[in-house]
């Protein structure tokens, strides 16, 4: 298919390397383009996670506050946020909030925390020098990213041992895939060496639609092993859930939607020992 040569084929190869067992692995959910479920995907496999037993810390580092709020909180109403947390060094422990699970919460504030973080000396470091005090208390830490590649997400990416990268069943969100590729590269070579890519994750798919079971066949042919077997399908339960301030698990448990989630962690629980994407 044409649209396959937009994409590069990457060597993939698995790993065993872990920084230690006793710290919680850390998991940036990143894509430039906005609307793919980031949000989404991180308090529900988050969710997903906590119901395996696992004990989990979610960060909201978008500005929008789209994680925190839900979880039930207005943002607009927050004082202290993760813009403390990097600008001003607050430990993040004073801002983590209880819900169905933990969240270090964002507010509008953050919307400045990239230019407040452009002049600072190690500014790309400030969100992995934040979780340090975290990691020894969380089995998981994710982190909810702004749709952009700019120094909030470098920040997620430096912290984090994998990135899951959701990825809308359309022609546009693949292409976006090579930005985030060309990003990770830098970051390895620069920053962080063992950043990897943990796995593709195919959203707002409808298997009804060719056009989502190509752009399966597209990521499966470019990124093989690398993409998820589960498929986040459309419904409005993503919707409504964080109307009532929940996940999808908790507003509807037994649902079709919860399930997929579910799925996913045990995906991710199987692949603790992340595949990388070279």
């Amino acid at each position: 298919m044409g649209l396959s040569r937009l994409l590069p084929r990457p060597n993939t190869r698995s790993t065993s390397t872990e920084k230690g067992t006793s710290l919680a692995r850390v998991i940036a959910f990143a894509n430039q383009k906005g609307g793919v479920a980031k949000t989404t995907t991180t308090l529900n496999l988050g969710v997903a996670l906590k119901e395996a037993g696992h004990s989990v810390l979610l960060v909201d580092l978008d500005p929008q506050g789209n994680l925190t709020m839900s979880q039930g909180w207005n943002p607009d109403e927050i004082e202290r946020s993760m813009f403390d947390v990097l600008v001003h060094k607050l430990p993040v422990e004073e801002i983590i909030r209880e819900n169905e699970v933990d969240v270090a919460v964002s507010s509008i504030d953050l919307a400045g925390a990239e230019l407040a973080l452009s002049s600072m000396i190690g500014r790309e470091r400030a969100l992995e020098k934040a979780l340090v005090s975290v990691k020894s208390k969380y089995d998981y830490i994710l982190i909810d990213t702004p749709p952009s590649l700019g120094l909030l997400t470098i920040n997620a990416l430096v912290a984090s041992n994998g990135v899951i990268v959701p990825v809308q069943c359309e022609y546009l969100s693949l292409r976006g895939l090579v930005q985030l590729e060309n990003t990770l590269s830098m970051i390895r070579e620069n920053l962080n060496p063992d950043v990897e890519i943990q796995g593709i994750l195919p959203t707002m798919y409808d298997k009804r639609l060719l056009h989502s079971r190509e752009a399966i066949d597209i990521l499966r042919e470019n990124f093989g092993e690398l993409v998820f077997n589960t498929k986040i399908r459309k419904t409005v339960r993503y919707a409504e859930a964080p109307v009532k301030g929940q996940s999808v698990l908790g507003y509807e448990p037994g649902g079709d939607a919860a399930a997929l989630y579910r799925d996913l962690a045990r995906e991710v629980l199987n692949g603790a020992q992340a595949r990388e994407h070279a």
